[in-house]
């Protein structure tokens, strides 16, 4: 799995904004959605996040603020600015125009094999 992870790793912003397009929400919850939705295959590091939510504030794409928690701590919670917005579709996009093309190259590699006969 590590070259997914590789491959996933390298679309931290994205899957991040991504989850803040549905909701504003804490760095905790998006990793457990994560992990939700890749059915436990998947998780991002505390580190890996905590650093992309600094890279995203700091390029505008995301802001900040502290929940107003009844019970237990108080939460950093995180939203997405209209630069962001902008910035989830451009990334989207690159991401769709990848994928179109990997998928375009490997299923060439199957097709020659099956020429083949193989």
């Amino acid at each position: 799995m590590s070259i997914a992870s590789d491959l996933i790793r390298g679309h931290t912003d994205t899957i991040i904004l991504a989850h803040l397009m549905r909701e504003d929400s804490y760095g905790y919850k998006i990793n457990k959605d994560i992990q939700l939705k890749t059915d436990n295959k998947y998780e991002l590091k505390e580190a890996t996040l905590y650093t992309a939510f600094r890279r995203l504030e700091g390029a505008g794409y995301i802001c900040s603020y502290w929940g107003n928690e009844n019970t237990g701590a108080r939460r950093r919670y995180y939203t997405i600015s209209p630069e962001g917005r902008q910035a989830y579709f451009k990334m989207k996009e690159e991401w769709d125009e990848a994928k179109e093309l990997i998928d375009i190259l490997i299923q060439s590699g199957e097709e020659k094999e099956e020429q083949n006969g193989r």
